[in-house]
């Protein structure tokens, strides 16, 4: 099997165009020490190569398996022609790339690419790595509001939703931001202090400077080296501002807005997977690089159409 890598889009589609290219490319990252049968660990199995699927030697059930099976592929009627490319894309490209431009690049329905879109947002999806910041480290809390504008409803619609600042009936997210590192975000119920405070305490390490705005549900936290900016006298107070979650959310918005058009709720969080796996891997990295990771992190996690659409429960709780 060949070893070659693309180092573009151009020749990933090219070279992913041969299905033997992509079987290589998977069992290089999956099975780096060889090929085991997934059920019973047994090595070396044989290899058919008219299927594209392997066969332990031992008698079981499930003996015959492919390079999808425990991966966001496994089921999939699809060619591993048409995923990798959709990985590439989606891994790589700034403000993101919807379903109707996928569904055409690839020749599958809007309906498939979402689907194929969803999944690879789940393997986009980062673990779980340790708090931020620590003493001298800086770190950014803020909040945003997604959810449709004012200026594009009809004037009916526009006096039912719209009330107050304009966060009725929108989605309220946290981004948390370490300067020089990565960024996190939450879909989370409200702004209050609860709320606010408990995804700060569970992140952060205690002892870090934590800028944020006035908001009085940040107010008490003695445990961070808190610096306040008031928004409605300045925006930066020397090296206090949340000048770099605004970037993010800038980025975020520009996404939703500009490629995704409408985003309901229930799905928000996977689109913030999404934004953050490409912030946070785009410093010392190609689009080889991210497009390799994107796969390795696709590997032992699994997204059915069921647990998409919500008819499964554990499906909406959106994690760090």
């Amino acid at each position: 099997m060949s070893t070659y890598e693309p180092s573009n889009l151009k020749d990933a589609i090219v070279h992913f165009a041969n299905i033997d290219n992509c079987v290589a490319y998977l069992v290089a990252r999956r099975w780096p020490d060889g090929v085991f049968c997934p059920t019973c660990g047994k090595k070396a199995p044989r290899y058919i190569a008219e299927r594209k699927v392997w066969q332990c030697s031992i008698k079981h059930p499930k003996r015959q398996f492919s390079v999808k099976l425990g991966t966001i592929f496994e089921d999939s009627p699809l060619g591993l022609d048409k995923w990798l490319p959709a990985v590439w894309l989606i891994s790589n490209c700034k403000n993101g790339i919807s379903s109707y431009e996928i569904a055409r690049d690839l020749s599958v329905t809007q309906k498939t690419a979402w689907f194929m879109l969803s999944r690879i947002r789940l393997g986009l999806q980062a673990e779980g790595a340790g708090k931020l910041g620590g003493p001298g480290n800086e770190i950014e809390a803020d909040e945003t509001f997604i959810g449709g504008k004012a200026r594009n409803m009809h004037r009916d619609v526009r006096e039912r939703k719209i009330t107050g600042t304009g966060g009725k009936d929108k989605t309220a997210v946290m981004g948390i931001l370490e300067r020089g590192g990565k960024v996190r975000t939450k879909v989370i119920p409200n702004r209050k202090k609860s709320a606010l405070q408990s995804e700060v305490r569970k992140h952060v390490e205690a002892g870090s400077a934590l800028y944020t705005d006035d908001l009085n549900s940040y107010k008490g936290m003695s445990e961070f080296e808190h610096g306040v900016v008031d928004h409605a006298e300045k925006y930066v107070d020397g090296r206090i501002h949340t000048n770099g979650l605004e970037n993010f959310w800038s980025l975020l918005k520009r996404g939703l807005n500009g490629t995704y058009i409408s985003v309901e709720p229930f799905h928000l969080f996977r689109y913030l997977d999404e934004q953050m796996f490409r912030y946070n891997n785009r410093k010392d990295m190609t689009d080889a690089d991210r497009f390799d990771l994107a796969i390795r992190q696709a590997i032992g996690k699994r997204l059915t159409w069921k647990e998409l659409t919500g008819k499964e429960l554990g499906t909406c709780a959106a994690t760090f």
